[in-house]
């Protein structure tokens, strides 16, 4: 007589096998797969950090937020680029308009000047149309970004010449190599250069952007002005000069053209002499500092900075 199986019969053994294989296939291939498609897994335990693009520095001034409220008596001292003079007395209207019993006192007597009355405890903030130097980092100095700026070329509202200039002739001009204007294509008549002081921000930018770093020629056709002033710049002009200044002070001047580069006008975004503009404050900055930047980086302060322009 057969004997009766006491064990599972086999189908519960084929099921086994077939469930662990199952499970192994999930561990070792499935597990592997992005939760998401295209996603990318943070490593276990952790997250992903996100890094700097390369190329890119880090932001040179940390951003304050806007102020709730600002005390009465707060007085915010500015001096610096003369570039940044509209920008400076809008801000100043829209901040004490925004926080009555504050003051905002603006002077305008260069960048270099500004940076040292803001390390000589005179001026609270400079305003600056250049980036700050290694040496003047190392001095305990941040610079905030406030916004973008144009240099324009510019001749008088009379000047013969009414074309457009490329980069090189720009740079060859304001070196003293071509210095007759015939060599652009109009009438056969000297250029006079009228160049601002060192002391400029505008003068130092302008040398980076348009010179590539170079030097302004010596030539006697090119002549410096003794104080850093849009207004004597464009006066001086008349029918054969050139020079150039912040397009801002001189987009609705009557008595000047600006002159088009490699075909493109400033205002337009691809004109090639862009620039940034600062403003400066000695770390760590005070109350008045915090509240008048984080004032001027907030959406109303980016509002007020060119009612008007």
């Amino acid at each position: 007589m057969a004997k009766t199986s006491s064990g599972p019969p086999p189908i519960v053994f084929i099921l086994i096998v077939l469930l662990l294989l199952c499970g192994g296939y999930w561990w070792f291939v499935m597990r592997s797969k992005p939760t998401q498609p295209g996603a990318i897994n943070p490593p276990p335990g952790g997250q992903v950090t996100p890094q700097q693009p390369p190329g890119q520095s880090a932001p040179t001034s940390s951003t304050f937020p806007l102020p709730t409220s600002v005390p009465a008596g707060t007085t915010v001292r500015i001096d610096g680029s003369t570039s940044m003079v509209t920008i400076n007395q809008n801000l100043k209207r829209g901040f004490e308009t925004q926080f009555p019993g504050t003051t905002v006192t603006a002077q305008a007597r260069g960048s270099e000047v500004g940076l040292q009355a803001v390390l000589g405890g005179q001026a609270d903030i400079a305003a600056v149309s250049r980036p700050l130097t290694p040496a003047e980092q190392g001095q305990g100095l941040m610079a905030q970004p406030i916004a973008t700026d144009q240099i324009a070329v510019v001749v008088g509202q009379n000047n013969p010449f009414s074309g457009s200039l490329s980069l090189a002739q720009v740079a060859g001009i304001f070196q003293g190599q071509i210095n007759n204007w015939s060599a652009v294509g109009t009438a056969s008549v000297p250029i006079r250069v009228i160049n601002r002081p060192p002391v400029s921000g505008t003068h130092q930018a302008f040398k980076e952007l348009a010179l590539n770093g170079g030097n302004f020629g010596t030539t006697p056709n090119i002549i410096t002005l003794p104080r850093d002033e849009t207004t004597g710049l464009l006066r001086e002009l008349n029918t054969d000069g050139i020079g150039y200044a912040t397009y801002a002070q001189v987009i609705n001047q009557q008595t000047v053209r600006s002159v088009p580069i490699d075909g493109a006008a400033p205002g337009t975004p691809n004109y090639p002499l862009q620039r940034q503009l600062y403003y400066v404050y000695k770390n760590p900055a005070n109350p008045a500092v915090q509240a008048f930047v984080g004032y001027t980086t907030s959406p109303q302060g980016q509002q007020a900075m060119f009612i008007g322009n």
